[in-house]
Formats: C-alpha cells, structure tokens, sequence
C-alpha cells in the first residue's frame, strides 16, 4: 500500500481520520504499524499528503492528516474495451487506475461470451474497490470514470461519434496496420477482446472515425496488449 486511501466518511474531523476495515489490517499485518508513525494517504478524489498514527490498536487506526499535494494529472486518454473474461477484468481495472487513465467504457463484441455481462466484477462497487487499489499502488487518488454498454452497435452508432469529436481515435487491431503511436494528444483507444473485432465491428469503428493500429506481428493477451498500448500514450 504506497497510498492509503480514505474518503469523507472516515472523517473525525477536519484533520483526523478513523480507519477500522481491510485498512487496518494491512497496518497491522503487513505493515506492523505503531503509534507515531507516519505514512502517505490521499482523500479519494482529493489531495494527498501525510498521515500520523495518533490511535492505534486492534479495534481502529487514528490518524492526523495534512494535505497539501495535489494527485498526478491523468493521461487525456479514453479507453473503449471490449468485456474480457472477468479474470482479466480483474487486473486490467486495478491497471487502468495504475497507469493513469482518465476514463473507460466496457463494450460488448460477437466474440464476447454473453455470460460474462453476468460477472460480479462489473457492479460499481467491485469496479471501484479494483479501481481503489490501482490508485493505492501508483499514489494517485482520483478515480476513472467508467460504464458499460451491452449494445455494440448503439454505442458505436450513437454514443462514440461524440466521444471522438476534437480527439484523435484509434482502434488497435491485429494486422498489417501501421504502428500504435505515442501519446501527447487528447485520444480515444479502442482495444478488442482475444482474437481482435469481427471484420464488421473493425469497419463500423473505421466508419466512425477510427485509424487502425497494431502492435506488430505477435499476437498478446488482452491485458498485455491493453498494458503496452496505455503505456505508450503516456509517451
């Protein structure tokens, strides 16, 4: 834990924080915290700074805060994703908070199995736990913004040519594409799930503004694909 992470309602007052959940286990497992220490933590869509445990025993950890840094600017990205299987979904929330995107859309494709729209990984509050422990680890505090669009078609028809308007947009593709580039624009990346969209979806998305990009001949894992494609719009 590089950050930890608390909101409004751990509030005792202005400058004193109450953490009795899964944080103070990790104080007191992990950590082996005690009283007088000090540690970074951050408010949740707020600042960061430092933190001094001021109480702390097996039932709670009081802590005095002092904020007075800002978070990391996000990168200007929007990553439009094809539903994974719930395993990977796991990781690629926690690396879409790690590595600073602004903002995810989760979309459906022929080659996504229907059942994983049932996964619990998709409620808000699972979402926003994975998404929670991605800004703990990178020391950021500001949460993507996220949803999910059952329907391909409506979301490519209706919702994405707003999305790309003033934003250059790409759609990573396996192929003979030229490749991804780097990052220093307002962009909008579209990623597929294993085996890439159907060559419908691939023109429907052309159709709709997007250039076609490919990370070279081999073929990755979504997560590893998503994982090299983020990082080289933070270029």
């Amino acid at each position: 834990m590089n950050l930890l992470l608390f909101s409004d309602a751990d509030r005792l007052e202005d400058n004193r924080i109450r953490i009795a959940d899964l944080r103070l286990q990790h104080l007191q497992e992990v950590i082996d915290a005690n009283e007088g220490d000090s540690f970074r933590v951050g408010e949740i869509n707020g600042r960061m700074g430092s933190g001094e445990l001021v109480r702390f025993n097996r039932d709670e950890a009081v802590l005095e805060v002092a904020l007075d840094t800002e978070p990391p600017p996000k990168l200007p990205l929007v990553l439009v994703l094809a539903l994974p299987r719930p395993k990977m979904l796991r990781r690629i929330l926690r690396m879409v908070a790690e590595l600073g995107v602004d903002e995810l859309h989760i979309i459906n494709s022929y080659r996504v199995e229907k059942s994983y729209w049932q996964t619990p990984v998709l409620d808000p509050a699972v979402v926003e736990d994975y998404f929670l422990q991605g800004l703990s680890q990178s020391r950021d505090t500001v949460l993507p913004a996220w949803q999910r669009h059952r329907g391909f078609k409506p979301f490519v028809e209706d919702i994405f040519p707003g999305m790309v308007e003033g934003k250059r947009a790409l759609l990573a593709h396996p192929g003979d594409y030229p490749p991804c580039p780097g990052g220093g624009e307002p962009t909008v990346l579209v990623t597929g799930p294993e085996g890439g969209f159907i060559p419908y979806e691939v023109e429907k998305l052309q159709e709709a503004g997007c250039e076609t990009v490919s990370l070279g001949p081999r073929i990755l894992r979504v997560e590893n694909a998503v994982s090299a494609l983020v990082s080289k719009m933070s270029i």
